[in-house]
């Protein structure tokens, strides 16, 4: 897709998914032998329902029917949201992943693995787990200091309530 339609997709797009109280974060034209496969990937701060997936896509739907955006020919229309293992890349994406661990690719010093803490406007705190019973450790993280991220998917983390339950079961 040429950087022109990119950018007129996201201009024609953009204004229909924030009246609907969502971001846009991607979009990515296939083709599919002759078909062509519109992705729109929307989130925001408290996560996307299926009500609201569906109000917007109707909405896009729409805005596309009447424009020539898409060119002559079938497509299909495919809206979503980023999915568990999204890659983190606005500063938004970080604050959306605060207590989520995640695997940094370091400009410099290779890669971690930590859990998001805290977010600013410079950087974010982390907590590195502990290793073989040691305890966790914190590190500080500038933005320029990372080169990739993405969320980790975690299949047995305790939720705070439950961790808050077992304490108050200790005492």
């Amino acid at each position: 897709m040429s950087t022109t339609q990119s950018e007129r997709l996201r201009e024609l797009l953009e204004p229909l998914v924030s009246s609907q109280g969502l971001d846009l974060e991607e979009i990515e034209v296939d083709s599919v032998g002759r078909k062509r496969v519109l992705r729109v990937v929307v989130d925001s701060d408290t996560g996307a329902d299926l009500d609201q997936i569906a109000d917007v896509s109707r909405a896009l739907s729409a805005k596309l029917d009447e424009t020539d955006a898409m060119g002559e020919g079938e497509y299909t229309l495919e809206v979503g949201t980023p999915g568990a293992e999204r890659e983190l890349k606005e500063h938004r994406h970080y604050v959306r992943a605060t207590d989520r661990l995640v695997r940094f690719q370091l400009a410099e010093d290779g890669e971690l693995i930590a859990r998001i803490l805290t977010v600013d406007d410079d950087g974010i705190d982390v907590e590195v787990p502990g290793v073989k019973g040691r305890k966790p450790t914190a590190k500080r993280l500038a933005f320029g200091d990372i080169a990739k991220a993405r969320v980790q998917v975690e299949f047995n983390r305790k939720n705070k309530n439950e961790e808050t339950e077992e304490n108050a079961e200790e005492a």
